[in-house]
């Protein structure tokens, strides 16, 4: 501790963050609507909209009660705003709350999942995408099956696309886009031609037809990537926007002068994970070939920061200026997530924000082209903040998590550029507590195509507390860097990325006072740890969290299956030569060679990385003798627990890991 009055961070704190997200300013610039969220008294993580004047001044919360409102938007040519709730009934519906006055439910939909909706310009419809729970898995479904006596449903499909994490199971289930007319309040169903259920949509600026995109596959997760944009009328009628090229396509939005249709994507084939630069494209709603604003820049569109205090928003960010002369997107870049404008006529992007920070967009003012966004770095909880674009000023507008910021000692990240034995740069940052104790934690990310960035990190604040100096960095494999830096480790795992970690434990056993080294990661970041401790002898400790293990099973039992010679090379069925790729990438091959204590952390419902990922390395630990220990979260649980999960589970897991670290490090 400090001299200072201030206390050290706590695994508890959680409980008292009150987390900003999804900021939407109103069509006349003058309030902004967002989101909180914070854990009550029953541990549940409960959302509720607020607004705040855009010059500042105090929120208002519009909503209250145990139930989240979610997907707050303001209602066209009003000061009205719709939300998306469960808060009358178990089912989720789509809500009106006037200025005055209660939330009025606008749709009467089944039991299911309401995906996105979004408002007509003229405010005379919602176009949305929703689906619906499979009747043997409703609440009713499952009531009568108990009330007869029967056991559970079983699952049956004949399409691999029948889970994902997070989302759970629904089979052959899928969305599909809706048509409400608010005055009548009928429904037309526009489109359920998504074999997969994805759908992207933009409305025209007159309000008489939809932008979207979906693939045109019949079977998306076999086939090559084919997204394609079609246009929709009010009855569903569909034409498709002649000569596109196929490839991944997504955030597609229309200029206000109706005039061009923009959206991110690549024409690559063959990168099913997304190694190459996501890229902005523009094309004439009646077709052509598409211009490439920004290839010939090497900037990702969809960069991942990842935090504990706020969702990795994977995807592209974007939306037109209002004279329809420029794009502006979110950018992340060397671990910064920034404010970018794009000139639609001659390309090229350039940065209007700057600094060690992370800006996360919301939408624009078509009056006054303000932008809202959300503010963090790494000694601020994000917080609302409002951006002038034609000079990049930034407002912050709310300071939620003040007083405890103020309360606590926090341990401010230093940040430089290791060099492997390849002469490259690997960015890496350094947390050094006040008291430290002689032994250094090295954090890895997953993805692994995301970055850590400057952004808070309540793990990592909590591991300084205690006296580990926090070392996290950016490998080969990262995004923000670079496309030939992101490519570097397609289907190569373990090799250059291994490289750089190498070198970032180097620099960490070189810090003056380290005595011990560990290192620890989730999900990807868990395959390095894995790979790690079956490749050296230098570290003391080790926690492997909903790691990957066992490439060969990995490739079937993910949410997304492995195509064969896709990203990886190999296959994960037939002869030993059909497998050997995948065994050689497979950090589980090389466990002969561990000999770290190891933690290991998975939870039952990870859709991701199955939890027999995490079984496999704990059963190898213990069938050698080795010290280690499973902390198996429940089925209720997903890939993204220790961002996303219940409170009460997450402070187990930080205090699993301190007790390991405690007793091992």
């Amino acid at each position: 501790m400090s001299h200072t009055s201030k206390r050290e961070v706590q695994v508890e704190d959680l409980l008292k963050f009150k987390l900003t997200s999804d900021p939407q300013i109103n069509d006349d610039g003058t309030r902004i609507l967002f989101g909180v969220k914070e854990v009550n008294s029953k541990n549940q993580a409960i959302n509720h909209l607020y607004s705040i004047n855009a010059e500042g001044g105090k929120p208002t919360q519009l909503t209250r009660g145990d139930k989240s409102c979610s997907s707050g938007r303001w209602v066209p040519h009003s000061n009205s705003i719709s939300f998306i709730s469960s808060r009358n009934e178990s089912v989720s519906q789509l809500f009106i709350l006037p200025e005055t006055g209660e939330a009025i439910a606008i749709t009467t939909l089944t039991e299911g999942s309401i995906g996105s909706y979004k408002w007509s310009p003229n405010g005379k419809f919602v176009a949305y995408t929703f689906r619906e729970t499979h009747p043997d898995f409703s609440e009713k479904g499952v009531k009568q099956r108990k009330e007869q006596g029967l056991s559970e449903a079983p699952w049956t499909t004949e399409s691999v696309w029948y889970r994902l994490d997070g989302d759970g199971y629904f089979g052959e289930q899928r969305y599909k886009l809706y048509l409400l007319e608010i005055e009548s309040g009928d429904t037309t169903l526009l489109s359920d031609k998504s074999a997969h259920g994805n759908y992207d949509f933009a409305w025209s600026p007159d309000s008489t037809k939809l932008a979207v995109i979906r693939s045109a596959e019949a079977e998306p997760f076999i086939a090559k990537p084919n997204d394609q944009i079609y246009l929709l009328d009010l009855h569903g009628n569909e034409s498709v926007v002649p000569g596109l090229p196929s490839g991944t396509k997504e955030a597609i939005t229309w200029s206000p002068n109706g005039l061009l249709l923009a959206y991110a994507g690549d024409v690559d084939l063959d990168d099913p994970w997304g190694t190459r630069n996501t890229k902005v494209y523009v094309v004439s709603p009646t077709g052509g070939t598409p211009k490439d604003l920004t290839g010939h820049q090497d900037f990702d569109f969809e960069v991942a920061t990842l935090s504990d205090t706020k969702e990795a928003a994977f995807g592209a960010v974007m939306f037109w200026s209002p004279d329809s002369q420029s794009i502006y997107a979110q950018i992340g870049h060397h671990g910064e997530t920034h404010l970018g404008v794009i000139d639609v006529e001659r390309g090229g992007v350039r940065f209007l924000t700057c600094g060690f920070c992370s800006h996360s967009l919301g939408n624009i003012s078509p009056s006054t082209g303000m932008i809202p966004s959300i503010y963090g770095d790494p000694l601020t909880i994000p917080e609302v903040e409002i951006i002038e674009p034609s000079s990049g000023t930034c407002k912050k507008l709310t300071s939620f998590n003040q007083a405890w910021l103020d309360s606590v000692e926090l341990c401010k990240p230093e940040s430089t550029y290791l060099e492997s034995p390849d002469g490259t740069k690997v960015h890496t940052w350094t947390m050094t507590p006040e008291q430290p104790n002689g032994a250094a934690v090295l954090e890895v990310h997953g993805g692994p195509h995301t970055q850590y960035g400057w952004v808070f990190f309540h793990e990592f604040q909590v591991l300084a507390a205690q006296g580990y100096t926090v070392i996290y960095s950016n490998p080969r494999g990262s995004k923000g860097y670079g496309e030939a830096f992101c490519a570097a480790i397609r289907g190569d795992w373990g090799n250059k990325d291994w490289i750089d970690v190498q070198t970032v434990t180097s620099f960490a056993k070189s810090l003056p006072g380290i005595e011990r080294v560990g290192i620890m990661g989730g999900s990807y970041g868990g395959y390095m740890t894995n790979w790690a401790i079956g490749h050296s002898k230098d570290y003391k400790a080790a926690i492997t969290d909903r790691c990957v293990s066992n490439m060969v099973s990995m490739a079937g039992n993910s949410d997304f299956p492995f195509n064969k010679d896709g990203y990886f090379k190999g296959v994960a069925w037939g002869s030993l030569e059909d497998i050997s790729d995948l065994w050689k990438v497979s950090p589980i091959a090389y466990f002969t060679e561990v000999t770290t204590p190891t933690l290991v952390i998975h939870s039952e419902g990870d859709l991701r990385c199955n939890v027999e990922q995490g079984e496999q390395v704990f059963t190898a630990l213990k069938m050698q003798g080795i010290p280690s220990r499973l902390v198996r979260y429940p089925r209720s649980t997903s890939h993204g627990m220790s961002r996303s999960g219940p409170a009460d589970l997450r402070m187990h897991r930080l205090n699993e890991i301190l007790s390991w670290w405690n007793r091992y490090l």
